[in-house]
């Protein structure tokens, strides 16, 4: 299955690359990071597509976590 957002791991430095079909839109620190990419890309029912595994696939960590590995 193919989810039009995704969250990858942990940078070392913390943060998470954030990626929306394929295009990188950012470095997410927080949920608030994520949130406001999504909403840029014209989501703004963002804040109810963060647990929803249609849209979104976090890989690399948990999810809604942002700290340095």
């Amino acid at each position: 299955m193919s989810v039009p957002i995704v969250v990858h791991g942990l940078s070392p430095s913390g943060g998470r690359s954030v990626a929306i079909n394929g295009q990188t839109v950012g470095l997410a620190h927080s949920d608030q990071d994520l949130v406001e990419f999504l909403r840029r890309a014209g989501l703004n029912d963002a804040w109810d597509l963060l647990d929803d595994a249609h849209w979104i696939e976090w890989r690399g960590g948990r999810a809604h976590r942002y700290e340095a590995a």
